[in-house]
């Protein structure tokens, strides 16, 4: 199959914000473009959402939010390792 050349002309700060949403999904324009069309061909339609929330964080991150948020209400978010070892120790007795 022969590749084409598609153009078109954008505005210059809507280039380059949909190219800085690109880079935080992982993927440059050309690549998001590619996506597009793949998808709307495929689909016969639009049927996908790609935004940066939908994301999925790193599970090891999304859990130490959790509990630093858990820490917060609980009133111990300050305390030393220290500190912390001796409640464990404390609860295991």
């Amino acid at each position: 199959m022969a590749n084409v050349l598609v153009q078109f002309r954008v505005d210059e700060a809507e280039r380059a914000a949909a190219a800085q949403i690109c880079g935080h999904l992982g993927i440059d324009l050309p690549t998001y473009f590619r996506i597009c069309m793949s998808r709307l061909i495929k689909e016969e339609g639009i049927p996908f959402s790609m935004r940066i929330e939908d994301i999925n964080m790193n599970r090891g991150v999304s859990a130490m939010k959790r509990a630093s948020g858990i820490a917060k209400e609980k009133g111990i978010s300050e305390m030393t390792l220290d500190e912390i070892n001796a409640e464990i120790a404390d609860a295991r007795k």
